[in-house]
This record gives structure tokens, C-alpha cells and sequence, in this order.
């Protein structure tokens, strides 16, 4: 039986979509596998990583201690995924490139979200920064090391460039870098494929819809709050059935649906016409402006969801508090380490000579889960500090 009988492209694929047989290949060759192709294989590869296992433990908005029903990193990664899975059927593009990039796209991800982040890249404000687009890019080509043949996971050429080339409304990363790595994968044009660009809008997406759904949970946002969302009131009409309920939380689920639904296939009408007549690939990386569109009508529904989170949830006093006291754990243990080197593991201890100090536990504490940050924060830093 030959390989290709075993692979689940669709051959209804179109022109400007990534055929997994066309790929730009791998940092190091290997045969093609029997079973899976070549997107296929990253898509395991990213599954089966330690990385993506630790994601499960690293704070989304709300702390997991606050309450077990809140999203994790882990969480947000699974429904980004299943977003740019519905997006690229409807696109009919490749939907296991799609997925793979969507999978990968948080392993960079440094504990207790967006405010570890800030911390580390203040901590190494002097020594290269932190950010964790370019992080996901060092677990998956250096940090992650499963098989003995090479270091990393050895990705394709098209994940790697979903990933360093990822954009949303958290992430916005300068697109030039003096790393040969990066920029290799940078001078193919300004956009990435058709499949990444769908993972930038499913992660919009998904920060916009769960965010909501955690905040309901959470008692911030009120009928009031939600009412003054076009996206919700449009949603409320299309579910008559829904009772006329003031606890908003009994009915979130559906209406959230029925708004993710709506911009979706908004997406897919949009941008279909844009892409009319693009050959191949390499055309869409050339393109002026990015693929996917949006009508203005949901750009602005999306605007007022992410005004409101920004207002009534983010800045909230509650949500500054964690925040607050995650940039303190995170600063007083990255400077622990660096006073102390010999508190490193011996795998991480063994890179300073390589890549410095301030790197070496910059790339051990990004890989930390919330619970052993705090813990290893706990070990260290005098008992005095942490009042």
C-alpha cells in the first residue's frame, strides 16, 4: 500500500492553499513517514512534545486557582485550533497546517500569561528581550530535543514561518531579526500562508469569545455590559428560542456560538473574493495587505468585545492584583537564578557557557508552569521578599 493512501489532504484544496507534497522541507531530511504527511507528522510532533503537555498549567486571564472552570494556555490553544480548523475548510486551504500552527503557536508562552511575559522581557530588556512568538521558535527548534537524530522537532518550513510570522491584538511582533533562523524564515514576504493567517484571526477570536465566558463566570460582566455588544444582540435575535434570561450566565454558551458562527463565516465571505485568482502560496506572502477580511460591521463588534474586556476585565483591580503579583514572581525568581547559577538544572546549567547567564534562565523560566514558578519562587527568594 503506498503512503499516499493513508494521507487526508483533500484534493479539493485550493490553488493558493499549502499542498503538504510541496513543502519547503525540514532543517534536517527525513523519510516520509507511512502513515501521515508532512503536516501531519508536525501536527504529532507538537502534541507529543513536553511543551505543549506544560501549557496545560500556564495561566489564560484568570489564575487556575481562582476556579477550575477558567481557560488555561492549554484551552486556549485547543479551541484556536478548532477555530482555524473551521476557517480553513471554508477557505479550503490545508486544515492540518492550520491546526499544527495553532497548536504550536503558545509553547513560548512564559507562566502566568501576558504579565509573565512583560516580566521577562523587562528582565532581559538588556540581553536580546523576550518574546514569546520567537520563544515558541526556540522550543520548537532547539529547546525540545525528543529525538536523537537532531535538536528540536525539526518542523516544517511552513509551521516555523506560521509561528514567527504570528500576529493578533496580543501579539505584534517586529518582523526583522539579525537571527539567520528567523530571518530566513522572514524573507519570504510580509504575510505567511493563507493557513497562518487564519490562526492570527482564530486567536482573536478565541481570546474575544472565552474571555467573555470567563468573565461572565467570573461575575465582571453584567446584561447591561453584554447588551451593549452589537455582536451579542445580533446573536440574541438569531436564537429566539433562548429564554429572555437576566442570568446572562445560563444562556452564554449559545449566543457566544451563534456570535462566534457569525464572524466566522463573515471571514470566509470577505475574504473569499480577495483571494480570486492568487495561484500559489508564495503570492499570498506577497500580497500588500493580509488575505483574511473582515467586514466593518464585525471589525467594529469585535472592537467594542475587546473595548469591554479591556475596560471591565483586564484593568479591573482583581485582574491587576494577579497580575501584579505574577511580574513580582517572575522577576524575583529570574534574578535568584542569575545570582545563583548553580540552582539551575544540570542540562540548563551546562548552556551558560553557550548562550549566557540571562538567556539560559530566561529560556528555563518561560518553560515554567504557573504552579512551579511559584514554587521554585517559593525555594529561593527570601521568605521577607515575598510578603
Amino acid at each position: 500500500m503506498s503512503t499516499t493512501e493513508h494521507h487526508s489532504e483533500s484534493p479539493a484544496l485550493s490553488r493558493y492553499a499549502v499542498k503538504a507534497a510541496q513543502t519547503r522541507g525540514r532543517a534536517h531530511a527525513e523519510p516520509p513517514d507511512p502513515l501521515r504527511d508532512a503536516f501531519e507528522v508536525d501536527r504529532h510532533r507538537v502534541l507529543s512534545c513536553a511543551a505543549f503537555r506544560r501549557v496545560r498549567a500556564k495561566t489564560q486571564v484568570f489564575g487556575g486557582a481562582e476556579d477550575d472552570h477558567f481557560r488555561t494556555r492549554m484551552t486556549h490553544t485547543l479551541e484556536v485550533a478548532e477555530v482555524a480548523r473551521l476557517l480553513a475548510r471554508a477557505l479550503r486551504v490545508n486544515e492540518a497546517l492550520a491546526q499544527v500552527i495553532a497548536l504550536a503557536h503558545d509553547l513560548g508562552h512564559p507562566p502566568f500569561g501576558h504579565a509573565g511575559e512583560a516580566a521577562l522581557n523587562a528582565c532581559m530588556k538588556n540581553h536580546g528581550g523576550f518574546e514569546h512568538n520567537a520563544q515558541t521558535l526556540r522550543v520548537v527548534d532547539y529547546l525540545e530535543h525528543p529525538y536523537p537524530a537532531f535538536r528540536g522537532l525539526n518542523l516544517t518550513f511552513e509551521v516555523r514561518e506560521g509561528v514567527i510570522k504570528h500576529a493578533s491584538l496580543y501579539d505584534r511582533p517586529a518582523l526583522s531579526s539579525a537571527d539567520p533562523v528567523v530571518a530566513a524564515l522572514l524573507e519570504t514576504g510580509r504575510w505567511a500562508t493563507v493557513e497562518a493567517q487564519i490562526v492570527d484571526l482564530a486567536d482573536r477570536l478565541a481570546y474575544d469569545m472565552h474571555d467573555l465566558e470567563d468573565a461572565i463566570g467570573a461575575g465582571l460582566l453584567s446584561p447591561a455590559h453584554l447588551e451593549s455588544l452589537s455582536l451579542w444582540r445580533e446573536a440574541r435575535i438569531t436564537r429566539p428560542d433562548l429564554p429572555d434570561a437576566v442570568n446572562v450566565f445560563a444562556i452564554r454558551r449559545p449566543v457566544l456560538d451563534a456570535m462566534l458562527d457569525r464572524v466566522v463565516l463573515d471571514a470566509a465571505a470577505q475574504s473569499m473574493p480577495m483571494l480570486v485568482g492568487i495561484e500559489s502560496p508564495d503570492e499570498v506572502r506577497r500580497l500588500p495587505t493580509p488575505a483574511l477580511k473582515l467586514s466593518e460591521d464585525v471589525q467594529s463588534g469585535l472592537r467594542e468585545v475587546e473595548e469591554l474586556l479591556r475596560r471591565d476585565v483586564y484593568l479591573t483591580p482583581r485582574v491587576q492584583r494577579l497580575d501584579e503579583e505574577a511580574r513580582r514572581i517572575v522577576t524575583e525568581l529570574f534574578e535568584a537564578f542569575v545570582s545563583r547559577e548553580d540552582e539551575l538544572p544540570p542540562r540548563f546549567r551546562s548552556r551558560v557557557a553557550e548562550l549566557g547567564v540571562f538567556r539560559t534562565v530566561c529560556d528555563y523560566i518561560a518553560g515554567m508552569t504557573d504552579g512551579y514558578c511559584r514554587r521554585e519562587w517559593e525555594r529561593l527568594v527570601p521568605r521577607r521578599s515575598q510578603r
